[in-house]
C-alpha cells in the first residue's frame, strides 16, 4: 500500500469510514481527473495533491457517518464533492448529484463513468427547478447558502423523515437561530478532519 493510500485509507477510519484500498485507490483517480480537467476548466480552486486529499477526499467522506436512509442528494455538487467520494465509499446508496454549471456536471458525469459509479446520478439544473420521482432521505450541502436559504431549496427534496445535512466552516450559531418554523438543528457537530487545520462542522437538520 503506497503512503498516500495509506493516509487515506487511515484517515477515513478516524472519522468513522470503513475504505478499502481499491476503493482509496479510485478517489485517487478522482482526484488525476480533476487535476486534468482543472488545467481546461477551472473547476476547484484548491490545487495540489495534499490539500486536494484533505479539503475534498477526507472533509467529503466525514459525514458518511451522518447520512440517513437509502437515497441521497448533493446539492450543488460543483466537482463533484461530497458526493462522489461518498458514492465510492457507500455503493448501497443511491446519489443524486446536482449542479447548475454545465462544465462542472459533465466533469462530474465523466469522473462517474471513469469510476464505474452505477450509483449516482448527475442532473444539470438550478436546485430549484429539480423534480425528483422520490423523495431523499438525506440531503447534503457543501458552502451552498446561509441554513434558511438552504432550507428553502432542499426542503421540497426531503422526505418527510429526512434530514439536511449542511457542511460548514466556523459554527454558524446566527443561522441556526434564524432557522424557519418546523425545522430544528439535531445532532450537529464540529468535524476533526485529519491534516486540515481549519473549522469544519456538520449541522443536521430536521423537521420538527
Amino acid at each position: 500500500m503506497s503512503s498516500i493510500v495509506q493516509r487515506l485509507v487511515h484517515g477515513a477510519a478516524s472519522l468513522g469510514v470503513v475504505l478499502a484500498e481499491r476503493d482509496a485507490d479510485r478517489l485517487l483517480h478522482l482526484l488525476d481527473e480533476v487535476e486534468r480537467w482543472n488545467r481546461t476548466y477551472n473547476l476547484t480552486a484548491i490545487h495540489g495533491r495534499e490539500d486536494m486529499l484533505t479539503h475534498h477526499l477526507l472533509d467529503s467522506l466525514s459525514i458518511q457517518p451522518d447520512l440517513r436512509g437509502r437515497r441521497v442528494a448533493d446539492l450543488g455538487t460543483g466537482a463533484g464533492f461530497p458526493g462522489l467520494p461518498l458514492a465510492v465509499a457507500d455503493p448501497d446508496r443511491h446519489f443524486t448529484l446536482i449542479d447548475s454549471n454545465g462544465k462542472k456536471a459533465r466533469f462530474v458525469q465523466h469522473a462517474a463513468r471513469e469510476l464505474n459509479l452505477s450509483n449516482v446520478e448527475v442532473l444539470h439544473g438550478r436546485v430549484e427547478s429539480v423534480s425528483a420521482a422520490e423523495p431523499f432521505d438525506s440531503v447534503l450541502a457543501r458552502a451552498f447558502a446561509p441554513l434558511p436559504d438552504l432550507l428553502h431549496a432542499a426542503a421540497p427534496l426531503c422526505a418527510p423523515l429526512g434530514r439536511v445535512l449542511a457542511m460548514k466552516g466556523k459554527w454558524p450559531q446566527a443561522e441556526i437561530d434564524a432557522l424557519p418554523a418546523g425545522w430544528r438543528a439535531e445532532g450537529s457537530h464540529e468535524l476533526a478532519i485529519p491534516g486540515l487545520d481549519e473549522s469544519r462542522c456538520v449541522i443536521v437538520l430536521e423537521r420538527s
